[in-house]
């Protein structure tokens, strides 16, 4: 059996898995505070037939051997944690991280982290996500609050009616050693593991934490036209691949109907 059959099925497989990741970036490419993921491949054991650097019976030296590639497999897919582009939406919960950073949010009795800063008050006052995740350290908004502010720095203040202050609080940001490391649980937020290291929490602007704005919000990462590049890259190697499993078929065929 030719080993050209198994070898460009596995180029198929990765490039279906390649096609997934694509679609997820394109399907995620207006949500606020997403952050693209990149599939990364290597390739298997290879059968080797010659050694390289082997001495012959006649005293030479091999120059390069025979090495035969058994294929490709996926490795990892990461998130990508380049800064997205921001748009003014000029509402005051709607805060944008510029740099390294991610909010911590309580999600049920678990602390989670994001990038996607369009907060919002629940009937309590609390400073919350969509979908009730309340922001960390938490913060309620007193009823008879006016204005709200929040500076670079991410000083947190209400003020009433005639710009008297209710409420002054720090926003903290969390940063980890390995970003790439999170574990991403959907609804835009991210769950601490091994590979990210523990949170470091700091104040915004201090120490390489990045700086927030208020009225604004961090969008995708995704790059549309890269992405399209990427998906026709990808249509074609696995065109490729298919082409050589007929081609691999149509040597085995002949090699059948060699005899008659």
């Amino acid at each position: 059996m030719l080993k050209g059959l198994w070898t460009a099925s596995t180029g198929m497989a990765a490039q279906q898995l390649n096609m997934d990741v694509i679609a997820n970036n394109l399907a995620n490419v207006n949500t606020t505070g997403f952050k693209k993921s990149r599939p990364d491949f290597q390739d298997l054991f290879y059968q080797i037939m010659r050694t390289a650097g082997a001495t012959t019976a006649t005293g030479g030296q091999i120059p390069t051997g025979i090495q035969i590639g058994m294929g490709t497999k996926p490795a990892a897919v990461q998130k990508v944690f380049t800064q997205g582009d921001y748009i003014h939406t000029g509402n005051p919960l709607d805060l944008a991280i510029e740099g390294k950073g991610f909010f911590m949010v309580l999600s049920g009795e678990e602390e989670m982290y994001t990038r996607a800063g369009a907060f919002k008050i629940d009937r309590d006052g609390y400073v919350c996500t969509a979908d009730g995740d309340r922001l960390q350290p938490e913060i309620v908004v007193p009823p008879e609050t006016v204005t709200i502010t929040v500076d670079p720095g991410g000083n947190f203040v209400c003020l009433d009616e005639n710009g008297i202050p209710l409420l002054e609080t720090p926003i903290s940001l969390y940063i980890f050693p390995n970003p790439a490391g999170l574990l991403s649980q959907g609804r835009n937020l991210y769950r601490q593991s091994e590979a990210s290291g523990e949170p470091i929490e700091g104040t915004p602007g201090i120490e390489g934490f990045g700086t927030i704005a208020q009225g604004y919000l961090e969008m995708s990462n995704v790059d549309v036209v890269q992405e399209m590049v990427n998906m026709i890259i990808c249509q074609r190697a696995y065109e490729a691949n298919s082409k050589a499993i007929q081609t691999a078929d149509e040597m085995l065929r002949m090699a059948n109907n060699v005899k008659r």
